[in-house]
């Protein structure tokens, strides 16, 4: 599983692999980048409420929200939390300018692929047309013009792996 957070106006990334005895949870803010086991049997889960077990301490965690705003309470303090998960990472990349992609450029709301760049720079494109198709979670997506503009930059190449937060698409005015 593929999650991005905020915290302290610092985007985490947090990857989650499960195996028979534990989770592989992954950390990366950019700077650094930690994975961390926890084993089953140190977990338990109850109602809106996680407990663990991780180096010798024990932990308490109860989340409460929806959408993508979670309010985090921990070791007595409570953080909200934009947490967007790989599939509404999928939807604000594919809105095109809206979220995560901002106005003057295209950025990958996930990891993903190129799978082919349908402008050339130099293009004028018109709002909600598509510019590129990105492959993510399996699926070929239309990536598509946040608005009316010129394409100042292609910033990938066909078959290309991008990350999340990968500028795509620099957009340039009329």
């Amino acid at each position: 599983m593929y999650f991005e957070g905020t915290s302290k106006g610092k985007k985490i990334e947090v990857e989650i692999f499960e195996h028979p005895t534990e989770w592989l949870i992954t950390l990366n803010d950019g700077e650094l980048k930690e994975t961390h086991a926890v084993k089953k049997w140190d977990y338990q889960r109850m109602d809106d409420a996680i407990s663990f077990l991780f180096e010798n301490t024990s932990y308490m965690i109860n989340v409460h929200g929806e959408g993508v705003k979670y309010n985090v309470y921990t070791r007595g303090s409570y953080r909200e939390i934009p947490l967007h998960n790989d599939e509404s990472l999928l939807h604000e990349s594919l809105k095109g300018g809206g979220g995560l992609t901002g106005g003057d450029s295209l950025s990958s709301g996930m990891p993903g692929k190129i799978v082919d760049i349908l402008v050339a720079e130099g293009d004028e494109v018109k709002a909600d047309q598509p510019v590129l198709i990105m492959e993510a979670m399996k699926m070929e997506n239309e990536m598509r013009a946040s608005r009316d503009c010129v394409i100042k930059e292609i910033k990938v190449e066909k078959g290309q792996s991008v990350e999340s937060g990968s500028v795509l698409i620099v957009y340039g005015d009329k």
